[in-house]
């Protein structure tokens, strides 16, 4: 392994640190690393080719009130690059107007989302709620050549060399990137180069759909009116409509007028779903449909008359302080997969009738789904999975699920690892849906160190067919995404890899 430091931050929390989400399996990373050659026990396939993104959260300065969120931390993405069999590694924080500000102040300057906003000592900022500083740490994508970091609560789009992950500036989309910012969980329909978004936040219409095309340039933005203040988190898309969703889990109205930004499950509220023309706007469709949070979708096809929708329903979106457990594990009990009860789902809505039919697809807990990103709002058959360790923001395992006959595939991980979303990374010339790796990355508490893993997508539960040794122990994060060495200006012409990487 041929490893370079290319920088380091300087950090500000406590050495006896005791918060389970910046120590342990989320303790976070300081330094940036180059490293190629990387050490492979088995043998990476030659028919895998493009980068595994995966963005974390890796805070630098405490929380200003004690009350850190493990989504407040600052962005930091990683890449794994594959190419003739051989493996190259980078990680760097994504340069946020909110990090570096900190940094040259010494200290966090903005409450996160478990503390008042009057905290904040600056009173600008970001986010749904504002007066948030934005991360640019909940997910990453690939559009146009570009990976894309976006936060949790609606922020700007940080624009990253996919490959050296310099960050580039935030989008513009030439002087129209909405003032709400953009939420989270931006899609990109591989078929056509599209980039889908929302947006929303406290004040009328509380939500908008946007449009990029493959040029890069803002072609649809229009409004998408609520009862009041939401907080969705993901969307999905077929071949001709966007699916938005108005969940019963918001923010509290009355304690918004004190200033508090305490979210409440409704249950006496339908969960709704809206479906709109995906192009030119139009008006929406709703439906209900069984209350509930969804925090995730997979996919969505159109079936007919019907959306065919797939998720994560949450069998308890608000579970009960019970007393037990650790402070912080009552605290995050939102977090643990095992306590929200989250189970695949599918939601069937006829456009012709307005009815919604929902069906359970599986009894196994997991979250964080991901599927064959080709096909994307297409109909699909397996989506693969995370499973949870009971209590804690941690992933155990990954299941495969076969959503049309119901069939599950199971990989655990060891006692005391733990693995990050996955992404299905079809092999060069694939033919089918599961042509191709599944690829995670570890967080080994037991010997203090981070592999990525390349599993076959059709047979999960043999194991890993390659191990990929990381020079330094990565935090646990959220999200992750794949992109084809195609999609990556560059990549084709170069001669190998690391050449490709440029450094």
């Amino acid at each position: 392994m041929d490893v370079e430091v290319l920088g380091r931050v300087l950090s500000t929390l406590p050495s006896d640190d005791d918060h389970p989400y910046r120590t342990g399996p989320w303790r976070p990373q300081t330094t940036e690393w180059k490293a190629d050659d990387l050490e492979v026990e088995g043998e990476i396939p030659a028919d895998l080719d493009g980068i595994y993104l995966r963005n974390t959260e890796n805070p630098v300065h405490p929380a200003l009130d004690g009350r850190y969120h493990p989504f407040d931390g600052d962005g930091m993405v990683h890449v794994v690059g594959f190419r003739d069999g051989k493996a190259f590694y980078r990680n760097r924080f994504v340069q946020t107007e909110g990090l570096l500000a900190e940094r040259e102040a010494g200290q966090a300057l903005w409450a996160g989302i478990a503390e008042r906003p009057a905290k904040s000592i600056r009173q600008d900022g970001w986010g749904a709620r504002g007066r948030m500083k934005d991360a640019s740490s909940t997910d990453v994508v690939v559009h146009a050549g570009v990976a894309l970091t976006s936060f949790y609560q609606c922020g700007d789009l940080y624009r990253l060399d996919p490959l050296t992950l310099e960050t580039l500036g935030k989008t513009t989309w030439n002087g129209d990137f909405p003032s709400t910012g953009v939420s989270a969980h931006t899609k990109v329909d591989e078929h056509t180069g599209e980039l889908l978004f929302f947006d929303y936040g406290t004040d009328a219409p509380f939500m908008h759909y946007g449009r990029v095309d493959a040029d890069n340039k803002l072609v649809d933005y229009v409004e998408v009116p609520l009862p009041g203040p939401r907080l969705p988190h993901d969307m999905a898309f077929t071949e001709n409509y966007a699916i938005l969703n108005d969940c019963p889990l918001f923010w509290e109205p009355e304690l918004m007028k004190k200033g508090l930004y305490a979210s409440r499950f409704h249950p006496e509220l339908p969960l709704r779903l809206g479906v709109l023309p995906r192009r030119g706007g139009g008006k929406v469709q709703w439906f209900e449909a069984d209350p509930t949070y969804v925090l995730h979708w997979v996919n969505a096809y159109e079936d007919g008359d019907e959306i065919v929708l797939d998720g994560f329903f949450q069998g308890d979106p608000e579970p009960t302080d019970t007393g037990d457990g650790t402070f912080y594990q009552r605290m995050f009990r939102f977090l643990a997969l095992d306590r929200m009860q989250t189970r695949l789902h599918r939601w069937r809505l006829n456009l012709v009738t307005g009815q919604c039919k929902e069906e359970r697809l599986s009894e196994s807990i997991t979250e964080f789904g991901v599927m064959n990103n080709r096909y994307g709002g297409r109909p699909y058959r397996y989506t693969y999975a995370a499973s949870g360790l009971d209590g804690w923001f941690l992933f155990n395992g990954l299941v495969r699920h076969d959503v049309v006959t119901g069939a599950e595939e199971r990989f655990s991980l060891p006692e005391g690892v733990y693995g990050s979303e996955p992404a299905m990374a079809p092999r060069v010339g694939a033919t089918g849906e599961e042509d191709g790796y599944v690829i995670t990355l570890t967080t080994d508490m037991n010997q203090d160190r981070s592999e990525c893993l390349i599993f076959e997508a059709s047979r999960l539960a043999d194991g890993p067919v390659a191990r990929v040794r990381l020079p330094e122990r990565v935090s646990s994060g959220t999200h992750a995404t794949w992109a084809p060495g195609s999609a990556i200006p560059g990549w084709s012409a170069a001669d190998s890899a690391a050449s490709a990487v440029g450094l």
